[in-house]
């Protein structure tokens, strides 16, 4: 029987969400025919401690004999686990929400990003935003989501368009340091205005919830970042009226057959279908590619390496790529809108895909990050 590592994260927003990706892995091999891997799993917590991250990878590594880790945890991290990887001759296959760029990007042959593309879907957001007549931009974020480098992306997204951010408000991190007052002069004198919210989480919840309070005739034209867009969250919030855009990485309302397996088979298992559910089923199919690999190569995982640079795959988002030189998953993203779900709380409304992607990233991540860097180890939600 053939091993495979998964390092799984906790975190106080999404509370299953190591249960989701564990889960999204295992259906995945099921439905591929493959019940005869075994999936060993470590819990590391928040992503924060990363000694804690390396001791996890390491017993994988050395006791389990796993040919491949999967581990939900940021760029800085997995360049902590580098030379750990390397000297054990295995793939470390990062599971990454995209949400951070790091200072550089993977030189090591054996290490992998499989990413939910969030700070490119904010990079696009705030083009789109300068496509269609708005150029004055008000970056909104909480404590915790605003220490991400999506916040760079946001900033390069709309420079790069021709237009300017004009406004940037952090919230507190509790519920009670949460406030939004100063979007209501801001929105009044700049009438051309336009808001990026950039939230995970309650703090999304909270930001629909004030915009309701604040905007009670008519919201200020917004362009939501990805994970503000995410569906289980979206569905416990008051629809707080018309004027929400944005590009969302995936959706349940996807029209594609894999698509549908994808949800029907999550949901047989009792758990709601997600983003998190679906990194782990994806993360099913860069398992089975690896491991053939392996076997042709005779476990030299810089061979493997080469070769999963030149994969693709058809997922329920669409048709995922490898970007060869930044050995770094991208997927489709699609433009998207809230609407009322009927009940006065919100859904996501998908209304094409978002066009151009791959020339994007490229773009996106051809500006030098100069002395911008997170101050986060935690992997991205996990808080």
């Amino acid at each position: 029987m053939q091993n495979i590592g998964i390092l799984l994260p906790r975190s106080s927003y999404y509370e299953t969400i190591g249960f989701d990706l564990y889960q999204g892995l295992k259906s995945g091999l099921q439905q591929l025919g493959r019940e005869d891997i075994r999936i060993v799993s470590e819990n590391i917590g928040f992503g924060a401690d990363r000694q804690q991250v390396y001791r996890s990878a390491e017993k994988l590594l050395l006791e389990e004999n796993v040919s491949i880790v999967f581990a939900y945890i940021g760029h800085r991290t997995a360049q902590l686990l580098r030379p750990l990887f390397m000297s054990a001759n295995r793939l470390l296959i990062v599971l990454d929400a995209g949400a951070n760029l790091p200072q550089e990007w993977p030189v090591s042959p054996n290490v992998f990003y499989h990413s939910l593309n969030n700070a490119l879907g904010t990079y696009m957001a705030s083009q789109r935003a300068v496509r269609e007549g708005f150029k004055q931009g008000a970056m909104v974020t909480g404590y915790f989501d605003g220490g991400f480098l999506h916040t760079f992306a946001y900033d390069k997204g709309l420079t790069d368009a021709g237009g300017e951010v004009a406004f940037n408000i952090a919230t507190g991190y509790t519920e009670t340091d949460f406030n939004l007052d100063a979007l209501t002069d801001h929105v009044k004198n700049h009438p051309n205005a336009f808001l990026l919210p950039i939230f995970s989480g309650d703090f999304a919840l909270w930001f629909y919830r004030d915009l309701k309070k604040l905007f009670p005739e008519k919201l200020p034209q917004i362009y939501a970042s990805p994970f503000s867009l995410e569906e289980v969250m979206l569905a416990q919030c008051a629809f707080p009226g018309q004027g929400i855009r944005g590009i969302a990485t995936w959706s349940k309302h996807l029209e594609n057959p894999e698509n549908k397996l994808f949800l029907e088979t999550i949901s047989e298992t009792g758990r709601e279908p997600n983003l998190f559910s679906l990194l782990g089923w994806e993360a099913a199919t860069l398992a089975l590619e690896a491991l053939k690999n392996m076997a042709a190569h005779k476990n030299n995982a810089r061979l493997v390496g080469e070769s999963l640079k030149q994969f693709s795959f058809q997922s329920p988002r669409g048709n995922v790529v490898f970007q060869a030189p930044m050995q770094t998953s991208i997927a489709p993203l699609y433009e998207a809108e809230i609407v009322n779900d009927g009940n006065d709380h919100c859904t996501l409304h998908i209304t094409g895909e978002a066009f151009g992607y791959m020339e994007a990233f490229d773009k996106m991540v051809s500006h030098a990050l100069e002395n911008n860097i997170s101050g986060w180890f935690n992997s991205y939600t996990c808080n």
